[in-house]
């Protein structure tokens, strides 16, 4: 349970905030900014609930219409917001009230969700990136934020559920008892990660967030922002890694086609 001092911080739950799931190819979203995204923050912390916040992207809708237990996934998240403009696009292609202020990527949000959890003295805890990325990340938000209360712990573990390795890492975050938890273990695996020990783990907020303190870290080049308003963030990412990306951006996005044609 919260502390009576975080229970007065607000009195009610977030307003103005467009909590309206629309049908997208196949799954869903919501039209969720920054702010609503922070709002949604401090909503999940102070009436002590449990949120799971999820993103789709042109690689995550690939793997959802492939994979069975990303669907799993999606049907235990609260929220669903649209990561990239590419996604954005496509909603307003079929008539939903998608903007590009709509458009959150961790690249953008990281920083503010940190700024927020120093602030509001909420408690981070990040699981994922390789050995020693987290912590220099982590260092960097310090810096920045001498107030933060950050706890980290690399990806590189057995993820299996019944595995010694694993609950270990579930009984390392509960013991922090972080009001956020970020797990950015690479996609599907961070949601699959989630979803096989959602029931056991203790926090307010989950957030599958992909190479975000990778970037903060400098591990991951982080791609000019104007390029993300735009809609050319993948070509960025694409020459930073093509062994990696190019089968997601030059191969996946073909699915697509299936979708809005059937």
């Amino acid at each position: 349970m919260l502390s009576s001092k975080k229970m007065l911080t607000v009195e009610r739950p977030a307003v103005g905030i467009s909590r309206k799931s629309h049908r997208f190819l196949g799954t869903w979203l919501n039209a969720l900014t920054v702010i609503d995204l922070n709002a949604l923050l401090k909503e999940a912390i102070v009436t002590d609930e449990r949120y799971v916040i999820a993103n789709h992207n042109m690689h995550s809708l690939y793997v959802y219409h492939h994979d069975r237990k990303m669907r799993d996934f999606y049907a235990k998240a609260d929220f669903i917001h649209a990561d990239g403009m590419a996604i954005v696009l496509l909603a307003k292609l079929l008539g939903l009230p998608l903007q590009r202020e709509h458009r959150v990527t961790y690249a953008d949000w990281v920083y503010s969700i940190m700024a927020e959890a120093a602030q509001n003295n909420w408690r981070i805890f990040y699981l994922g990136s390789k050995p020693g990325v987290a912590e220099q990340g982590a260092c960097v938000l310090r810096q920045k934020h001498p107030s933060l209360q950050i706890e980290v712990a690399h990806g590189y573990f057995d993820a299996d559920p019944n595995s010694d390795d694993n609950q270990q890492v579930v009984e390392t975050i509960n013991r922090y008892r972080p009001d956020i938890l970020m797990v950015g273990m690479s996609m599907p695996r961070q949601e699959h990660w989630i979803a096989d020990n959602l029931a056991e783990l203790k926090t307010h907020v989950i957030l599958p967030s992909g190479a975000a303190i990778d970037y903060v870290a400098g591990a991951v080049p982080t791609p000019p922002r104007w390029a993300g308003r735009w809609g050319l963030e993948w070509l960025f990412r694409l020459v930073a890694e093509p062994a990696r990306l190019w089968q997601r951006y030059l191969v996946e996005p073909w699915f697509i086609l299936k979708l809005l044609l059937f």
